[in-house]
């Protein structure tokens, strides 16, 4: 038994194609499911999907040049003329809009369960001397390679990703993601105080960023983000001069860190006497702006959550860091009340897994330990259509619509799995959510298509293994 069709509540087809419109490089055919709004109307029953889940047991999604074209029923498929022996066929399979992580350090992956301590000192004991391998420019584009595809094995399509302090880490990671096609956001890391040699910048940082920035924003499907590792590791002139380059290259990403440990939050208040908190740290450089994607925010005052939310700016929730180094249960609830921007990020290599379905596993974790429910759809739409909205691309991925690209992830457990054991039992198409999230992880992961292209396929790479 695999992901099982089950009747659909909420059916989602878009009007026939124009005459003029070139015919579909790619036909897939499954069941699929996707959001048009944030879930709501959210009950107990786990065969009620809610207000906003768009879901069909049998549909056929049409890509053209990277681009989904129209999601229909087989069956109006059919009716309009279409040949169900073109399509791609994903029957018993369920096809997701691609996995989306707002906060990765791709030189961290190696040292995924470094163990023993907490924030600070494992910076020290295993995340420096980790980056500063990356010195080595062939050793950063084959690290990147790896990276992208460890991703796709995972279901993700894009990610919001530190590099190092390297300029040449941020070339590699992009220059891998443009081969692939893949929407990437990445920035060099800004850091020049309380680092190590070989990961300080000699000078401000800033002129490489800004050569980066002119080189990889908006060109296809990369963008960049001015990455301050955080205000530890940045004097107040790298701080202000990074605060300045978002003001000069609008729509560039702000990301950094923010309130993930105590430790960390008195030391950061040392360096900068003269602000309220932490968050006035970061608000006095002008880097508070709707694209601002501040990691963790776990231990944040409610002057702090405000001001957040006045700007726009947003915390990306990454719970199995969290959990992994003893920092904190980040409260959703509190979040939400104050209107906080919220999205989810896996956080490797101090996060414990690469999975989105993992990770939002955990996250349901943190939840209940708050006293507080997660529902399986409202998780899944964050890794989705919730994470594209935080980081502004809510019209260009996170559904499976319409004009959008054609990013998707191909859910069916490996054969042999327990998620396969657990679904044969019988379940409803949250149930059957919740399973994958805490069963699945890449075992979970049939295929991954970005841009329309097919870049990981399970039972191709077990084959070749």
């Amino acid at each position: 038994m695999v992901f099982q069709a089950i009747a659909a509540a909420s059916l989602h087809a878009r009007q026939p194609l124009k005459e003029d419109y070139p015919l579909p490089d790619t036909l897939l055919r499954g069941a699929y499911l996707s959001f048009s709004a944030q879930p709501s109307n959210l009950t107990a029953d786990p065969a009620a999907l809610g207000t906003g889940v768009n879901y069909l047991s049998d549909a056929i999604i049409s890509i053209t040049q990277g681009v989904i074209d129209q999601v229909q029923s087989a069956d109006a498929f059919v009716e309009s003329g279409g040949s169900l022996a073109q399509c791609t066929d994903l029957r018993g399979s369920l096809l997701l809009p691609g996995f989306i992580d707002t906060h990765i350090h791709y030189p961290q992956m190696d040292i995924i369960a470094g163990y023993g301590t907490q924030l600070l000192d494992w910076l020290e004991r295993y995340a420096f001397p980790a980056e500063i391998a990356y010195a080595d420019l062939d050793y950063a584009r084959a690290q990147a390679e790896v990276f992208m595809q460890t991703l796709f094995r995972h279901g993700t399509t894009t990610a919001l990703t530190f590099t190092t302090v390297h300029k040449h880490t941020t070339d590699a990671l992009l220059e891998s993601a443009e081969r692939h096609g893949a929407r990437m956001i990445a920035g060099k890391v800004l850091m020049n105080r309380n680092a190590p040699d070989g990961l300080r910048d000699s000078g401000d940082g800033i002129a490489e960023s800004a050569e980066l920035i002119e080189r990889w924003h908006n060109r296809g499907r990369t963008q960049y983000a001015v990455t301050p590792r955080f205000a530890i590791t940045c004097t107040d002139d790298q701080m202000r001069a990074a605060g300045e380059l978002l003001t000069e290259y609008p729509g560039t990403y702000l990301h950094t860190h923010l309130a993930e440990h105590p430790d960390e939050i008195t030391a950061t208040l040392e360096l900068f006497p003269a602000a309220h908190d932490y968050v006035d740290v970061y608000d006095q450089f002008n880097m508070l702006t709707p694209r601002s994607v501040f990691a963790h925010g776990i231990h944040l005052s409610p002057r702090e959550l405000d001001r957040l939310a006045e700007t726009g700016a947003g915390i990306a929730f990454c719970p199995t860091s969290n959990l992994f180094l003893g920092s904190g249960l980040l409260n959703l609830d509190r979040l939400r009340d104050h209107n906080v921007t919220l999205s989810v990020g896996s956080d490797v290599g101090g996060g414990t897994s690469f999975s989105m379905l993992t990770t939002i596993a955990e996250g349901y974790k943190v939840s209940q330990l708050n006293n507080q429910t997660w529902h399986p759809m409202t998780a899944l739409h964050a890794i989705t259509r919730g994470n594209a909205e935080a980081l502004g691309l809510g019209a260009k991925i996170g559904q499976i619509s319409a004009g959008f690209e054609a990013d998707i992830t191909v859910l069916k457990p490996r054969p042999g799995s327990m998620l396969e054991r657990r679904l044969a039992n019988g379940a409803t198409l949250t149930e059957q959510i919740f399973a994958a999230m805490f069963m699945g992880g890449d075992d979970a992961i049939e295929q991954t298509w970005v841009a329309g292209k097919k870049v990981f396929d399970r039972a191709q790479q077990d084959t070749s293994s």
